[in-house]
């Protein structure tokens, strides 16, 4: 599954962030270019998605975390355009309400997994519950240690239920999202996207790639692999990521389903 990538990490790795470039852009040196190949991985993605939805046999989840403004949302803009909005549900993860802290933390993440046919993407994830929640103290080791374990069954299970899961962080620098951040405060189109939290956040900065570092190598599995994205330029990351979605998805060998009548009987009058 995707194992040509070179942003797959291996089961058991032991990762330092600090040896992933965040501004590579691979084999690529222009955004001309990454963009004509961008759309080439549209049309793709669209015929296979269509394949998929009609055989009804495999889906699709896309996980994407990242710190702040690192292009969750433009990810999921610019890679899946053209996909028929039947076949794909897009969920965000905020802040737990009271009535999902009533329960176990996989309960709200199992009820928006992707049936059979469907593309699922999850704008941050299950994950955030390793991650903000360790960072800001609210976890023991053990409760990690246990967590990290349910979310590795929690996947299993999706996987043996015919989900195809590929796991993405999109890796931004710090500098690059003091950028990004800066652009939304000089720009009143992008008020809404400001929220005073993230810059608290960024204090935190450390203390989240040690987070991340652990998911990584607790929860990086052959089945559901997570791939670690350069996303200083969007360009590359959108190239990079589409690919590893088209092979996972051409790795699975699916087919139209063949008529239960025979056609060459029917005839439109």
């Amino acid at each position: 599954m995707a194992k040509s990538s070179p942003y797959l990490v291996e089961p058991d790795s032991k990762i330092k962030l600090s040896n992933y470039d965040p501004d590579d852009t691979g084999d690529l040196n222009s955004k001309s270019k990454a963009d004509k190949l961008l759309e080439q991985h549209r049309e793709k993605l669209s015929t296979l998605q269509d394949l998929m939805y009609a055989e009804a046999k495999h889906s699709l989840l896309v996980v994407l975390q990242a710190m702040d403004a690192a292009g969750k949302d433009g990810t999921i803009r610019h890679i899946f355009t053209g996909v028929n909005p039947q076949g794909c549900q897009v969920t965000s993860f905020k802040k737990p309400s009271l009535e999902e802290l009533k329960h176990d933390f996989l309960w709200r993440v199992h009820r928006a997994t992707p049936a059979r046919g469907m593309i699922g993407i999850f704008n941050r994830s299950h994950y955030e519950d390793v991650l903000v929640v360790r960072v800001h103290g609210n976890l023991s080791k053990d409760e990690l240690k246990d967590r990290f374990q349910a979310i590795n069954h929690f996947e299993d299970l999706l996987v043996e239920n015919g989900t195809t899961i590929l796991k993405f962080f999109l890796h931004i620098s710090k500098d690059e999202q003091r950028d990004r951040l800066q652009a939304r405060l000089d720009d009143p189109q992008k008020y809404w996207k400001v929220n005073p939290e993230d810059l608290k956040e960024r204090e935190y900065w450390d203390d989240y790639m040690d987070a991340y570092e652990d998911v990584f190598r607790h929860c990086s599995r052959k089945h559901a692999p997570w791939f670690i994205i350069p996303a200083d330029k969007k360009w590359y990351r959108n190239v990079a990521i589409s690919q590893i979605l088209i092979e996972a998805l051409d790795g699975l060998e699916m087919k139209y389903p063949k008529p239960n009548f025979d056609v060459s009987k029917m005839k439109v009058e």
